[in-house]
């Protein structure tokens, strides 16, 4: 089983909350943290932008990730969504288990 670690960013807490729901629900994800407020500055079309944005890290695997990157452009509020998918190297095995587990099309 590979894992990953999937990040995105969504434009507040409400729409963070309803994606990690949907994608706990759906499968595609075992856990989905939601995490602090940030500040981003970005090019967008041209020009320097800036806004507040809620970082969502998801752990899946690379067998869902087709599926996870599916659902998060469908239910994403942005036109370009952030979706980075980063190995995971190591982790306890007991934990990587039960993300296999849970995101195993049932």
């Amino acid at each position: 089983m590979d894992a990953l670690l999937v990040i995105t960013s969504l434009p507040d807490a409400e729409s963070a909350r309803a994606l990690a729901t949907r994608l706990v629900e759906q499968r595609v994800a075992a856990c989905v943290n939601i995490l602090a407020p940030c500040h981003s500055i970005y090019r967008w079309e041209g020009k320097i932008e800036e806004a507040e944005e809620v970082p969502l890290l998801i752990k899946t695997t690379a067998a869902r990730y087709a599926a996870l990157e599916e659902a998060i452009r469908a239910y994403h509020p942005y036109e370009l969504p952030e979706i980075v998918a980063v190995p995971i190297e190591k982790g306890l095995p007991g934990y990587l288990a039960w993300l296999a587990k849970e995101t195993s099309a049932q």
